[in-house]
């Protein structure tokens, strides 16, 4: 069986991104010093699944920031070639998150980090997230892209641990309770 895992950032109001996309109030936080814990996280994951938004995010970065092969979960990207530099670390794919999970089982994957806003959204609704890390960044973005959509029913959680940092950033995880 393949747990899905987030390890995410979002803005004190909920939002991952602005509507454009961008990450700018993130990626300008110097805490550098600070460990977040995302290399303890990652080191137990097999594969990254990622939506197309993030991935484009991710490729206007300077160099692709990940060792572990990545699974693109998008309906446009899913004939599209892989770029040249990312053959071997990226692959494309129509499946639903479910179907996706089921074939990565075939494959000996039994841990994934879910990385982008409307996959985890679908995950969670689908039922398929384990456990989630969320960081708090304490800016106030107003409006954005929001890390949690609409859903069909509650999803109950349990709060496993929560810790501050030095620069206000307040990270907590929560394990995701059975339906």
């Amino acid at each position: 069986m393949v747990t899905a895992h987030v390890f995410i950032a979002t803005s004190l109001d909920g939002f991952i991104a602005r509507q454009d996309g961008d990450i700018d109030w993130l990626l300008q936080r110097d805490t550098s010093a600070e460990d977040h814990g995302f290399n303890a996280f990652i080191a137990d994951k097999d594969m990254i699944l990622m939506g197309r938004g993030t991935y484009e995010k991710v490729l206007t970065f300077d160099s692709w920031p990940y060792d572990l092969p990545v699974l693109v979960l998008s309906k446009q990207l899913a004939n599209e070639p892989v770029p040249l530099a990312l053959e071997g670390k990226v692959r494309f794919s129509n499946l639903t998150p479910k179907h996706a999970l089921e074939q990565l089982a075939t494959q000996n994957v039994h841990h994934v980090y879910v990385d982008g806003g409307q996959l985890i959204q679908s995950f969670l609704r689908e039922g398929l997230v384990s456990d989630m890390m969320i960081t708090k960044v304490p800016v106030l973005l107003g409006s954005g892209r929001p890390l949690f959509g609409s859903l069909q029913h509650d999803i109950d959680l349990k709060l496993l641990s929560s810790r501050s940092f030095p620069s206000g950033l307040v990270q907590s995880h929560y394990q995701i309770l059975p339906q």
